[in-house]
């Protein structure tokens, strides 16, 4: 299998369409983590590269999310007011494109299973030509431009506070809509368990799990593996996010659940296994620790969306007819093999394949993702395993 997925990525990368990219899968049959093409610093990509994988921190954070369901800390049918107050007596606009202050009420509360399965009411509109109340969100520091830490200066108490001030773009509950509710996620998992987000996602995943290389910053000790994040110009690769002046070297002043983390191939491995696995993390001296529950994997990786969620705009672009879980995409299509996962808008993707025990990861560094190299990647992967 690894042979096969290396063979066809080094194509990409002889014929200048892919500078480098590293892949890990684990299966029945072990686990390999390899790495093709440049590093972009003048020498062969390593397997323990250190990127910015952007949306795959959903994942985590809806994670987060089950473990303090299953210490009681919340239930998923919360109200997301009961620790962001903040957001009490939510306005809805009238239309995506109309003026701000032309709102009617909402006609209930938007619930913590809102925010992972992203029915906030709040994100991303790319069906009109203008939204003002979305423009107003960029103009007041947000987060809705490009995935870098430093287009948020507001603190997580700022930022909701700021929030705070607009209308919603629709009812909660009513339409999916990529991905402010995440933001608003990380805030209210923080208050909820009394602790900053970096702190309590090392606390409860990354540190149990040996991700060592995994977190809002990169590590100390990683520095030196970080590489560089690419964009196209007219002459073409340009820097987006270098080394030495990333953007990812301090610690950010708004830890954004819903893409923040820098990661790398072998890390994103260890959770995807744990998903796999049922929740047990096995990789232990003094056995299995149980991370999250079999109820919690089979909820969160299960479609949460309803026909015509998955159809409606936003998810037409983003989903592609595919389902929505718990901070992953959920493919409905029977024809296919099974699979759930996500991916990041710096080029990273990462998918299960639960029938079959397989947990892959792709990284490469492109902003937008280098389409054709990572689709060809995952039909190669469908086609071994249909196959199989």
């Amino acid at each position: 299998m690894m042979t096969v997925l290396r063979k066809e990525m080094d194509g990409f990368v002889a014929s200048g369409a892919l500078p480098g990219a590293v892949i890990a899968i684990s299966s029945p049959a072990g686990e390999w983590v390899s790495a093709v093409g440049s590093s972009g610093l003048g020498g062969p990509l390593q397997a323990d590269a250190v990127v910015r994988i952007s949306s795959m921190t959903k994942p985590l954070a809806a994670a987060l999310t089950h473990q303090l369901a299953a210490d009681g800390v919340l239930t998923l049918e919360s109200p997301i007011t009961e620790w962001l107050p903040e957001l009490a007596d939510r306005r809805v606009v009238r239309r995506l494109d109309g003026p701000v202050d032309d709102t009617v009420p909402a006609e209930r509360e938007a619930t913590v299973d809102d925010l992972l399965t992203m029915r906030l009411g709040f994100g991303f509109a790319f069906e009109v030509d203008s939204c003002p109340v979305a423009d107003l969100a960029m103009a007041r520091g947000l987060g809705m431009g490009p995935p870098l830490p430093s287009a948020v200066q507001h603190t997580p108490d700022e930022w909701i506070s700021q929030f705070a001030t607009l209308p919603l773009m629709e009812q909660p509950g009513r339409h999916w809509r990529y991905d402010l509710a995440y933001s608003v996620l990380g805030v209210l998992l923080a208050r909820a368990a009394g602790k900053p987000l970096p702190e309590l996602l090392s606390e409860r995943l990354l540190q149990p799990l040996g991700m060592g290389d995994t977190g809002f910053a990169v590590p100390e000790h990683a520095r030196e593996r970080l590489v560089p994040c690419f964009t196209s110009g007219d002459d073409g690769l340009v820097v987006f996010d270098g080394t030495d002046d990333s953007d990812w070297l301090a610690p950010p002043v708004f830890p954004h659940a819903g893409g923040g983390l820098v990661s790398t191939a072998a890390d994103y491995l260890r959770f995807g296994r744990l998903l796999l696995d049922g929740g047990t993390h096995a990789a232990r001296i003094d056995g299995a620790a149980l991370l999250l529950t079999e109820s919690a994997v089979a909820d969160l990786s299960a479609d949460h969306l309803t026909e015509a969620q998955r159809s409606g705009p936003s998810a037409a672009i983003f989903l592609d007819g595919e389902g929505w879980g718990h901070g992953v995409q959920v493919r409905l299509d029977p024809a296919l093999p099974r699979r759930y996962g996500w991916g990041g808008g710096l080029g990273t993707t990462w998918y299960n394949f639960p029938d079959h025990g397989v947990t892959a990861v792709l990284m490469t560094q492109h902003l937008p993702p280098l389409g054709e190299p990572i689709l060809h990647f995952w039909k190669t992967l469908d086609d071994l395993l249909g196959a199989a």
